[in-house]
């Protein structure tokens, strides 16, 4: 791909346009300070306040034009397995985070093989999104961008379901490009990424899809070389690739097979990206999904999921793959009995260790940087860094305007 960023696409059902999205890319996190931290697991770590740290180009709340402080901006994420808000507002430099919802809703169980959403899963989304809907009535909310991403984009009766969306709940979703998810987790989580000069690969592991994007350092954000989207995420694979739960052998041979599949679809990406391999400076990958932050909390031996101790966490990449061999060995109960694993994602996590194992194949790196934000932080970024941009722009107008009274 030549060296820019995945386009824009039309808001509504996924009708892609050419452009990029300049504002956005002016609009970045600061590199977080690096608390003392365990040698070996928490290099480069991000703060641990709970804000996401920004850089703008310019202060942003000592401008003509300032956004007012208490108007909140809101971003939905509406995947194949999970429904998730953020609101929050802008708090000088960073943005606080003042309301939050994540359900598993399984919008995407069974459209690998009947290519429509079913109603029971419609039904649950629909519950999420009334959720959703309140929260965002409860609260002084300037914009929102709301997306659907691969579920909605494979099922035939997906535009149908986002009509029945805004008529029953107000909400409008997009239903956005694999580009544009890709962009949008890229600018969430970038910053996370450890520091160094040599390429970097920031995947997503979704429920329906993966998004790997080959990045270099840059000025202000990453500037991106390659990027690849392919339909196999936790949930797509899992319902495609056949297998039994019932002995090691046949879940060792239902694991290798999932492996194979993602493999063969990462094949013509991993030639064009191996000589970045190949590269003088250290390699570095960073993964978003729930597939990464639930290895890195097995990793840390967590008795429950804590955000603040993984969100930034940098794992070895051979302790990850031993962690993904002794899931994929272990039966479905046991691995229910695992702490941060649960019922949830018991049986999902197994294809998420095959498609992250895929990864390491083609990228090698030594370590894994694991961030618990993405798409939704990007929306939130976007959303704040235009409309400053406009603030600015109204406010230059009238101060014209008043010069010529």
């Amino acid at each position: 791909m030549a060296d820019h960023s995945p386009p824009d696409t039309t808001r509504g059902h996924g009708t892609q346009r050419g452009g990029k999205s300049g504002k956005v890319a002016d609009f970045r996190y600061k590199r977080p300070s690096r608390p003392e931290a365990k040698q070996g697991d928490r290099r480069n770590a991000p703060r641990r306040d709970g804000g996401f740290v920004s850089r703008p180009t310019s202060k942003l709340h000592d401008q003509p034009g300032q956004l007012p402080r208490k108007q909140a901006y809101a971003a939905l994420d509406l995947g194949t397995n999970n429904c998730r808000l953020l609101i929050a507002r802008p708090s000088g430099e960073n943005f606080t985070v003042i309301d939050a919802f994540s359900r598993v809703v399984r919008l995407g169980e069974g459209l690998a093989a009947s290519g429509k959403l079913s109603d029971e899963a419609m039904e649950r989304t629909l519950a999420a999104l009334h959720v959703c809907a309140e929260k965002l009535r409860r609260r002084n909310v300037r914009l929102a961008r709301s997306v659907a991403t691969e579920a909605c984009r494979r099922a035939s009766n997906g535009p149908a379901f986002i009509r029945r969306v805004k008529r029953e709940t107000g909400i409008m979703l997009d239903i956005i490009s694999a580009q544009e998810e890709a962009r949008l987790a890229v600018l969430g989580c970038h910053v996370l990424l450890e520091e160094g000069n040599g390429p970097a690969i920031i995947f997503d592991i979704g429920g329906g899809s993966t998004e790997l994007v080959l990045v270099q350092p840059g000025e202000k954000v990453p500037r991106i070389l390659d990027w690849l989207s392919v339909p196999w995420g936790v949930v797509s694979l899992t319902d495609t690739v056949d297998g039994s739960d019932e002995t090691h052998d046949l879940r060792l041979d239902r694991y290798m097979n999932m492996r194979r599949t993602v493999g063969r679809s990462f094949a013509e990406f991993a030639e064009r990206i191996r000589d970045y391999t190949r590269s003088t400076e250290p390699i570095r990958l960073l993964g978003t999904s729930g597939t990464v932050t639930t290895l890195a909390s097995l990793h840390l031996e967590l008795p429950q999921y804590d955000r603040r101790a993984v969100d930034g966490l940098i794992v070895p990449s051979i302790a990850m793959r031993d962690i993904s061999n002794r899931l994929s060995r272990m039966s479905g109960p046991d691995r229910k009995r695992l702490p941060c694993i649960g019922d949830d994602r018991a049986n999902l996590v197994i294809a998420g260790c095959a498609i992250l194992e895929s990864i390491l194949d083609i990228w090698p790196a030594e370590q894994l940087g694991v961030a618990d934000r993405g798409i939704r932080e990007g929306i939130l970024r976007s959303l704040i860094a235009a409309d400053v941009e406009g603030d600015r722009s109204r406010a230059t107008v009238q101060r014209m305007r008043e010069q010529d009274v």
